[in-house]
């Protein structure tokens, strides 16, 4: 595994790292791996730059992987031109809005069309009259009503031209209800403040979109992960993802390490920053100076552990694949085993996920 991890920092800096050994390299398994992990594009980066023809994968799975990148590359920018059409479809109808993640991380790769895309996230925010639930869900019943799938807690999902949008009324949320609302009022005043969003231009002119900036994104972010490491799982390519965020933070002179700091105390993030300032420093090969916070190695072994066993958010830890009786259960037992490093989310998130269960039925 270490020489799976020694490439990917390679690939992901194949213009400012030296080439790893790749002698007795199963490209076979770290193709399957990078799959796993929603990280094909940008590992097959590393596999571009690799001058030694010998030193290659076979031809055929070269050719493979090959397709893959350019299926990755297309659908980012067929993304990159819905995400502007989102944009401009809730600033018209007077809607304040920022995207959450996907293409605006995108623009912080070295090749942005390298990222597996996802699905568009929009946050709306702003004066009272226009960030109401039902101010937001009338306008989507209004104009996606036949392709609303989902309407959560925190967002309303539909799907639009094949691609699912989440139009979140707050853009995360915690299992513990205490500092759930200390997270909901940190979004609010980082709203209010005006040091919320800044303008990001997208690759090939398409376009510039709303994007938060540094400071919100690693707290943001920090909490998303998080929720979904106590949900399902998450994976190598949101780990990635913070790496760039980190990296392009350097010189943003407002986000200061000691403000950081206290903001993920007074948000309980400070202990899963530590695992994840692991990651980064252990595996990604992040310079210490761009970490946020010291590294928590014990949390951070038992985060790569989960990370490993499940793949991009969970998908292969066997939970997505069993019914929703026994899935519960599961990650029920799952959560438990983690009270002792993380004891406020792990005992709360059986609670909420049952509260969220009754409240989608109701709703």
């Amino acid at each position: 595994m270490n020489q799976y991890f020694e490439f990917i920092r390679y690939a992901m800096n194949p213009d400012v790292q030296s080439v790893p050994d790749v002698s007795g390299m199963d490209w076979h398994k770290l193709y399957q791996f990078a799959c796993e992990q929603a990280i094909a594009g940008v590992v097959f980066e590393g596999v571009k730059h690799l001058e030694d023809q010998g030193s290659k994968p076979s031809f055929d799975l070269l050719m493979e992987w090959l397709g893959l990148a350019e299926q990755i590359a297309s659908q980012n920018k067929k993304l990159n031109k819905h995400c502007v059409e989102v944009v401009r479809e809730y600033q018209e109808a007077g809607f304040q809005c920022c995207l959450l993640k996907g293409q605006g991380n995108a623009t912080m790769y070295p090749n942005p069309y390298s990222r597996m895309s996802g699905d568009i996230d929009l946050w709306i925010y702003g004066p009272a009259e226009k960030t109401e639930k039902t101010e937001i869900i009338k306008h989507v019943r209004e104009r996606h009503h036949e392709k609303i799938e989902d309407v959560r807690y925190y967002h309303v999902g539909y799907q639009d031209k094949g691609v699912e949008v989440e139009v979140h009324f707050m853009p995360n949320i915690m299992n513990n209800p205490v500092y759930h609302r200390r997270l909901q009022k940190w979004y609010k005043k980082m709203a209010d403040g005006g040091r919320l969003k800044e303008e990001v231009e997208l690759p090939d002119g398409v376009g510039s979109i709303p994007v938060p900036t540094a400071k919100f994104n690693i707290v943001f972010q920090l909490a998303h992960m998080m929720h979904h490491f106590f949900d399902e799982g998450i994976g190598l390519r949101q780990m990635i993802d913070y790496y760039f965020l980190l990296k392009a933070r350097n010189n943003d002179v407002r986000c200061k390490r000691e403000d950081v700091r206290d903001t993920l105390k007074y948000l309980n993030l400070y202990n899963f920053a530590g695992a994840v300032m692991y990651i980064m420093k252990e595996v990604l090969g992040l310079d210490e100076k761009y970490l946020i916070v010291p590294v928590d190695e014990r949390r951070g072994k038992t985060l790569l552990n989960e990370i490993l066993k499940g793949g991009n958010f969970g998908q292969h830890s066997g939970l997505a694949q069993n019914n929703a009786a026994k899935k519960y259960f599961q990650k029920t037992w799952r959560n438990m085993q983690l009270v002792k490093e993380y004891p406020s989310e792990a005992l709360c998130e059986p609670v909420f996920r049952t509260w969220h269960f009754f409240w989608r039925m109701a709703h």
